[in-house]
């Protein structure tokens, strides 16, 4: 970890202890708490739009799709079920790491594996606008829905990191020399 991660991670412990009275393992217990149930809401949908994907081919239709529609399918069956298996991950790690007093590698592993299964599952999920719209109505139309879908995803991605950079300027305290 680099100094400013470790200062990062000092500040963070210190303001969980001033606002929350926390210590560093209740923390860790809250924050794994709070990503179980994180994983709980969007593995339903992920494990939905898997198993929809998988159903497809045996679709009578699923034959009248182009070259370029069947690589879109493959392409998104791949990133569906790979974000299933990144956003399984954690409770596996869960067992594996049980009861080795492992909580900050297990939330450290935990969070970016999900955050890898929710970007995948984005992905797929703009593979699926690009699929059904090109399969409707055009490729053309398709790939514009497609583009529209993932900037949607990127935007409120985006949101997220701004309104967090919007609370850190907000929590600074105002300079000493009052400027």
């Amino acid at each position: 970890m680099s100094d400013g991660s470790n200062e990062r991670a000092r500040d963070d412990d210190e303001w969980n202890y001033r606002a929350r009275h926390e210590t560093e393992t209740q923390r860790l217990d809250r924050n794994w708490s709070a990503l179980l149930q994180e994983l709980r809401v969007v593995q339903t949908g992920v494990q939905l739009l898997t198993g929809f994907l998988l159903t497809l081919p045996f679709q009578q239709r699923f034959t009248d799709l182009t070259d370029f529609e069947v690589g879109v399918y493959l392409v998104t069956v791949a990133l569906a079920v790979l974000s299933t298996m990144l956003l399984i991950a954690p409770v596996g790690i869960h067992r594996a790491l049980f009861r080795q007093h492992a909580l900050p590698a297990l939330v450290s592993t935990a969070h970016k594996l999900t955050v890898c299964g929710i970007t995948t599952f984005g992905a797929a999920l703009v593979g699926v606008v690009l699929l059904i719209f090109s399969f409707v109505v055009s490729p053309r139309v398709g790939l514009v829905a497609a583009a529209v879908a993932a900037a949607l995803f990127c935007g409120l991605s985006l949101l997220a990191t701004i309104l967090r950079l919007r609370n850190r300027i907000d929590d600074d305290p105002p300079p000493a020399d009052g400027n």
